[in-house]
């Protein structure tokens, strides 16, 4: 989700689902997602639609810094499914499961932002992203979480016992990437608790200012966190991905405890 002024823009589709407007309009080549607001809930550049145009979902993949060679991949929340398709497209030998709980983005995902059919590598879930979770315990390698709607992350959802759940989906040495917007009222209550699920095996990395900010959760620390190993991992994965690997590990330096060596957590 990124927020930001409006300029003229071609309307491709307007519709309902429930009480909230669900829009895609077209500006400079970028279509955008609108879920009843003028905040874009997710972008695709027409003419290279499989890569990362939001800063945010470009930090998600940071999920590639710590673990080198997930398996399984489970989303909460799909949007115009930017990174389910990253993922499918350039990371083919990943398992991605995604769970959608409005039949229209899904929809609108395929229809408007190319998002492929389910296959061997793909399944996209319409349901309940809680209710999901409880039902599979230790599945997931990496957990991705990207719950907006047009008030923002709904607060009555991101509560102690659900980053409990999450934390709780995920194998041994898992993890989570969380989405979540830095002028949140809640925004310290939501980190707080993730801190707490996650025992302060938390990082956080600002892709936006004053925007969005991805929040990682651990289910056990990363083997190697020295920032020589992190920038040499992070040149690697610059050399193969469209994604500002290296600034985001400065940027993680900035936001986080470390010494001159090393990243650390606080626990």
């Amino acid at each position: 989700m990124r927020s930001f002024g409006r300029r003229i823009s071609r309307a491709v589709h307007k519709g309902m689902t429930g009480e909230e407007s669900v829009d895609v309009s077209e500006m400079d080549g970028v279509r955008s997602l609108y879920l009843g607001s003028e905040t874009v809930q997710s972008a695709m550049r027409v003419k290279a639609p499989y890569e990362l145009e939001l800063a945010y979902s470009r930090g998600m993949m940071m999920f590639l810094l710590f673990m080198k060679q997930p398996k399984d991949v489970l989303m909460i929340g799909l949007g115009g499914g930017s990174i389910t398709k990253y993922i499918h497209h350039f990371l083919p030998e990943i398992q991605t499961r995604v769970v959608e709980i409005n039949p229209r983005i899904i929809q609108l995902a395929r229809s408007h932002f190319y998002l492929p059919d389910d296959d061997e590598k793909l399944e996209v879930i319409e349901g309940d992203g809680v209710a999901y979770l409880q039902e599979n315990s230790n599945t997931a390698d990496v957990l991705l979480l990207d719950i907006f709607d047009s008030q923002g992350v709904p607060p009555e959802m991101y509560n102690q016992a659900f980053f409990d759940t999450c934390e709780a989906s995920l194998i041994l040495d898992g993890m989570m990437a969380v989405n979540l917007w830095g002028s949140d009222k809640n925004f310290d209550i939501y980190l707080q608790r993730i801190e707490q699920s996650f025992h302060d095996r938390v990082l956080v990395l600002r892709t936006g200012r004053p925007g969005n900010i991805v929040v990682f959760g651990f289910k056990r620390p990363p083997r190697d966190l020295r920032w020589s190993t992190l920038r040499v991992r992070a040149k690697a994965l610059q050399e193969h991905h469209k994604i500002e690997f290296l600034e985001f590990v400065e940027k993680l330096k900035d936001e986080n405890l470390s010494t001159t060596n090393r990243l650390i957590f606080e626990a």
